[in-house]
């Protein structure tokens, strides 16, 4: 290299830089260690941190911890599936691209909704889409969304509007569940059902009434609630998204996860990411395509309603293999399940002195929030922690305690029998 620029040494070659900013002595950096130090060290700082596993873990707020059937990683961890990326030559994406139509044509089945796309990033995201979308198909700027919706989906909102020239409403809620006057000009309504709070909301009215006033309905969903609860399309809803990781995902200390997303067939064109579909070749057979897609990178700018431009491949072709393991019959009977699960600890910890359940008369699916006299939740939740109990977050003052299809009787007894301790 040197010969080719004509120069004698490395120091003509960085002669230009000011001697007053070059480093005239080694990098101050320790000596290397070989691969079998280095993996006990990382091993070392690994222990320090405590898995889901080794707690009996009641935390919920949007991450759960449902059980994942071996069968899902096992094929999803397939190498032509786990190194996959993007499919643009669908001659030679023809596995995936079947496997993403498979997941799309699910979360239609699931929502009662006629279009899916690939999948996005994560619930936060598909919020933020699921709000551009109603934008771009209302011509109005307001968005209104409950306070009992996830505040971290608030807060997206709230960074993405900064750009897109938009700031959300957050309208107050009574006894746990949305007050959603619609008036106005308005785009969007977003209500959560189950709400943060693990709460029933109102769905149907709420929906109704945007729709009465020509704004887009949309509806933040548990994939694992609709075996019990009524889906997004029969409550009225126009929009469904959900954060995927209840489906087949681990809780990952937190990731990746996977963006839901379906809507009505008016606003398939405005659908953002990817879409996969179906066609046949010249032969008459079967294939898949990338197809309507309307982000900025293929069509014109000012068209666009998305820049998005990947997916969740691995995190939806996961879901799609779960889907298929549970079949409708599974996903009513885990949806029992959990309901059951969630009512018990709920009537079990109510009766502990000093508990009592923050929304008492409402009805719940799977998560509810408890609050404490003269205890601080935060405080509760790390002395749990100790006791073995991994529950939580702190909302508002309250805790949340979230029950999957995983907890037995006797966890529940001893989460009861710890709060006891703890509290009194």
């Amino acid at each position: 290299m040197l010969q080719a620029l004509g120069l004698a040494s490395t120091d003509d070659l960085y002669a230009h830089i000011p001697s007053r900013v070059l480093l005239d002595r080694p990098l101050d950096l320790a000596d290397g260690v070989s691969e079998m130090e280095l993996l006990d060290d990382l091993s070392r700082l690994a222990a320090r941190n405590r898995h889901a596993d080794a707690l009996v873990c009641f935390a919920g707020g949007g991450a759960y911890d449902h059980y994942v059937p071996s069968a899902v990683w096992a094929l999803a961890g397939r190498s032509e599936l786990q190194t996959s990326y993007t499919p643009y030559q669908p001659e030679l994406s023809q596995g995936v691209l079947q496997a993403l139509f498979e997941y799309q044509s699910m979360i239609c089945d699931l929502t009662g909704l006629g279009a899916s796309n690939a999948s996005l990033y994560d619930g936060a995201t598909a919020v933020v889409e699921a709000v551009n979308l109603a934008r771009h198909a209302t011509g109005r700027n307001r968005v209104l969304v409950a306070d009992t919706v996830d505040p971290r989906y608030v807060e997206a909102l709230r960074t993405y509007g900064r750009g897109a020239g938009y700031e959300p409403e957050v309208l107050p809620s009574r006894g746990g569940r949305a007050v959603v006057p619609v008036v106005g000009e308005v785009a969007c309504v977003i209500l959560q059902h189950p709400n943060a709070y693990g709460v029933l909301e109102r769905a149907r009215d709420v929906f109704a009434a945007a729709r009465a006033a020509g704004a887009r309905a949309i509806h933040v969903f548990d994939p694992l609630s609709l075996g019990v609860l009524a889906p997004p399309g029969e409550l009225g809803a126009d929009i469904a998204v959900a954060e995927g990781q209840v489906l087949g995902n681990h809780l990952d200390f937190g990731g990746p996860y996977l963006g839901v997303i379906a809507a009505d067939t008016q606003d398939l064109r405005r659908m953002p990411g990817r879409i996969v579909g179906e066609t046949v070749d010249v032969d008459g057979r079967p294939g898949y395509v990338l197809t309507l897609q309307a982000r900025e990178q293929h069509i014109r700018r000012e068209k666009a309603t998305s820049n998005i431009c990947t997916n969740q491949t691995l995190m939806a072709i996961a879901a799609a293999v779960y889907l298929a393991w549970l079949g409708p019959a599974g996903l009513v009977e885990l949806g029992e399940a959990c309901a059951a699960k969630a009512a018990y600890a709920a009537e079990r910890l109510a009766a502990a002195p000093g508990v009592r359940l923050r929304h008492g008369d409402a009805s719940f699916f799977k998560e509810f929030a408890i609050t404490f006299e003269g205890r601080e939740p935060a405080a509760v939740r790390d002395r749990l922690a100790d006791r073995g109990f991994l529950v939580g977050p702190v909302l508002d003052g309250s805790l949340m305690i979230a029950c999957t299809e995983r907890r037995s009787r006797k966890q529940i007894d001893g989460l009861a029998a710890a709060v006891g301790e703890v509290v009194a």
